[in-house]
């Protein structure tokens, strides 16, 4: 047991300093995982370096749109708040004089320095961030491309006979990781569409600026549990806010979108996924936190991929089948593979 401890503690840490190159990897596997069936259609009909082209064109093209609706939505966002900024100096101003009235100090360094550009900052920062990825996307690029051009082997060579038991249990166990990744991410794409569709009709109807942005935001951050959402909601309400200054407005706001976010995330989309992607929820939310703690937004993003590999790697071992239950939101689970 503490031996376990200590090698799973070792490779923690050599994912975390070597994330450079280990982030890359399990981007490309989670996308190969969801392309390959894809690819492999293409396959019976083209050669293979033109079915190889023409999904990774398919590929580059589809995450280029979800990340392109983040980036316009934040370079709008930037422009409103660079035209605004005096309206949340007003509104600071405002309230800190409010609540010393009230006798709750604010701290005067912190009065003195507020200055709403830092938000401007902020999302400038998050553009930057954006672009410096392409060294990333290059990375992963290649990993995908060589990836696919070697599933077909490498299932061959876990198929061997010097590779067994083990092939065989990875064989099968990868199948199960890849059919679940696919309707994992079937199921999120909906209801990110979903999201992004009535955020952006509800700041219609509500009369908030910016309601297609929002909308757009709304759909690209619904892929990251728990702190997409999140996200999605807080930067609506404070934006609110300025425009209505209103605190009413702006709780009506914040407690509407949270209400589309809870039955969309908690009630709908769970039905849609069905109990073949049971996870505990605390499993979920602990995957999502600390993998963004290794690894940032990408981490949070992966987080609960990586997190169903597990489970599903641990359910096909016996001695380790007792942490995928745990993990599991089921009360049962099948073991993967022969025993």
């Amino acid at each position: 047991m503490a031996g376990s401890l200590v090698t799973g503690i070792l490779v923690l840490a050599l994912f975390h300093f070597a994330q450079s190159i280990i982030a890359p990897l399990v981007v490309a596997l989670f996308i190969i995982a969801l392309v390959w069936p894809f690819q492999s259609t293409l396959e019976r009909r083209l050669p293979k370096l033109a079915a190889l082209l023409v999904t990774l064109v398919v590929t580059v093209v589809v995450i280029a749109a979800v990340g392109s609706s983040v980036a316009w939505g934040l370079s709008k966002l930037g422009h409103w708040l660079f035209l605004n900024a005096d309206r949340f100096q007003a509104i600071y101003i405002d309230w800190t004089g409010w609540l010393e009235e009230h006798g709750v100090a604010v701290a005067g360094p912190l009065t003195d320095r507020f200055d709403v550009s830092w938000l401007v900052r902020f999302l400038q920062s998050m553009a930057i961030r954006v672009n410096s990825l392409a060294g990333f996307a290059l990375l992963v690029f290649i990993f995908v491309m060589l990836g696919l051009l070697e599933v077909k082997d490498f299932n061959a060579r876990l198929g061997m006979p010097a590779a067994q038991p083990y092939g065989t249990r990875m064989l099968v166990a990868n199948r199960e990781i890849g059919s679940k990744l696919r309707r994992f991410m079937m199921v999120r794409t909906f209801a990110s569409v979903l999201t992004g569709l009535v955020v952006w009709g509800f700041a219609l109807v509500a009369g908030l600026e910016l309601a297609a942005a929002w909308g757009a935001i709304a759909f690209a951050l619904n892929y990251i549990p728990f702190l997409g959402p999140f996200v999605a909601t807080a930067f609506p309400t404070l934006f609110a806010i300025a425009q209505f200054e209103s605190w009413q407005m702006a709780v009506l706001v914040f407690m509407s979108l949270n209400l589309i976010q809870f039955i969309i995330g908690s009630y709908l989309e769970p039905r849609l996924t069905g109990a073949s992607l049971a996870i505990s929820p605390f499993a979920v939310m602990f995957s999502v936190f600390f993998w963004s703690f290794m690894w940032g937004i990408l981490g949070a993003f992966v987080g609960v991929p990586m997190l169903i590999a597990f489970i599903v790697y641990c359910s096909g071992m016996p001695s380790r089948q007792w942490i995928a239950t745990l993990l599991s939101g089921k009360a049962r689970m099948e073991p993967v593979g022969p025993p």
